[in-house]
Parts: structure tokens; sequence; C-alpha cells
């Protein structure tokens, strides 16, 4: 079994369907659903992703996608260490030093999954798109 890091954008791209993305991050979820795969998801990325989902659905409709999201995924936590560590990166983007963390924290972790694999070049962890991701796992 892998153990993925799912970063927002692919967790958004599939709970909000946006095409053509929506359809490689259904598979991703599908292996997950079927105990092919474990998908962690930062624990920040909630309130990033019912931010997103809110513009379009309700607060009860998205709330229930969450509850879902949470069933099938496991939350790894934001602590103060990856704060700190997020802090004093280089990364340009900090919430993506965010995601970086805290996958880094959990050692289990095969890769991250990513459509901004260059956003993560100083990555210690191999990053892949969800393309790349489907043909690994695809072996699985």
């Amino acid at each position: 079994m892998k153990h993925i890091f799912m970063d927002t954008n692919v967790v958004i791209d599939f709970l909000a369907d946006r095409r053509p993305f929506s359809l490689q991050a259904a598979k991703i979820f599908n292996l997950a659903a079927t105990g092919k795969t474990q998908i962690y998801i930062s624990a920040v990325s909630y309130n990033n992703i019912y931010y997103v989902l809110r513009q379009s659905l309700t607060n009860k409709a998205t709330i229930k996608l969450l509850e879902g999201l949470e069933e099938l995924t496991e939350v790894a936590d934001v602590s103060r260490d990856v704060i700190k560590k997020s802090l004093k990166t280089d990364f340009n983007d900090y919430e993506d030093a965010i995601q970086y963390y805290c996958a880094l924290s959990i050692p289990k972790i095969d890769f991250i999954v990513t459509r901004n694999t260059k956003d993560f070049k100083k990555s210690s962890i191999p990053v892949l798109n969800p393309e790349e991701a489907l043909a690994l796992m695809s072996n699985v």
C-alpha cells in the first residue's frame, strides 16, 4: 500500500469536479476507497477546501463533502514544529511550505501528489503530479 500526501489543489479538483483534473484525482481517491492506498491531507487544507467549495455550494453541502473526505483520508496535524519550519524555509509559497513540512512529519509518506510540482522543487520526498502517481500506483 502506498501512503501519499495530497496537496490541497488535487483534493479541490476532486470535490469541486474541476474537469479535466478531477478525473485523475477521482481515480486516486478510488484507490483509497478500495484500500489500495492511504491518502493524508493536512488539517490546514480543510479550511482552504471549505473556502473554495463554499463559493458554489451551501454550507450544509460543503460540510457533507468534508465529512466524506475525512472518512476517506487521514488528517495530518499541523504542529508548531511544522509552522516553525515553514516560516524559516525558502519555499516561494507559504502554504506549500506548510504542506511539505506536514508531509515530512509523517514517516510513512511515499510521495506528495500535487498539480504544482514545480512549487516543491526542494522536496526531499518525491513529488508527482496525479498522472505520474496513478502510473506508479497502477502496479499496486
